[in-house]
């Protein structure tokens, strides 16, 4: 095994030692609500977290029987959005239409989580002002604590970032292994998996 290799896989193990189990289980906590109420969960994702995003939705719909979306699967939307109003406004326009209200929750996967005085992710920042404006839930798990999503989020969970250089494939990685856990935990699971 290379070294970056090994390097890049010891780091991983200092994440998952790091993470903190309490705000885990208080988005568990959140989404069994969000659930039991029978509220929508809207993923946001950009770049490689709107990939996540959608298989976020995926998992929680089949394992978790929570009615959910990523606006960033219509692509046809989306980007006539960004071409007409602008790149900021593809997510608030879309949660808009789709009614979005205090019964809903979204949750903001994202390296950053946005950052509106360096116009990083405004799309994510929009979304968080619209959310918060009908008062819909907010959570998060990001990679870094100072961005928008963790400071305005009612649950955030900060991927710990303990090796700057790579923050972002972490960031996306450790996405992934939440939302699995969460729709794996007894709190939020209905469904079998296949395997």
């Amino acid at each position: 095994m290379s070294k970056f290799t090994k390097a890049h896989l010891r780091e991983a193990v200092q994440i998952i030692e790091s993470l903190d189990v309490e705000i885990i289980e208080q988005l568990a906590h959140y989404l069994e609500s969000l659930k039991v109420k029978n509220g929508r969960l809207f993923v946001l994702g950009v770049g490689g977290s709107a990939a996540n995003a959608s298989h976020a939705v995926n998992d929680f719909r089949k394992l978790a029987s929570i009615e959910a979306y990523a606006p960033s699967d219509n692509v046809a939307e989306i980007t006539a959005r960004a071409n007409d109003e602008g790149w900021s406004t593809i997510f608030s326009g879309w949660l808009k239409v789709s009614k979005l209200s205090s019964a809903d929750c979204l949750l903001i996967l994202s390296v950053g989580g946005g950052d509106s005085i360096r116009n990083v992710s405004p799309n994510l920042v929009e979304a968080v002002d619209l959310a918060k404006s009908v008062g819909a839930g907010i959570l998060g798990i990001v990679g870094r604590d100072g961005g928008y999503t963790a400071k305005n989020a009612d649950v955030c969970l900060i991927i710990p970032n303990l090796f700057p250089e790579s923050v972002t494939p972490h960031a996306e990685t450790f996405q992934t292994l939440i939302w699995h856990l969460l729709v794996s935990h007894p709190k939020l699971k209905s469904n079998q998996t296949k395997w």
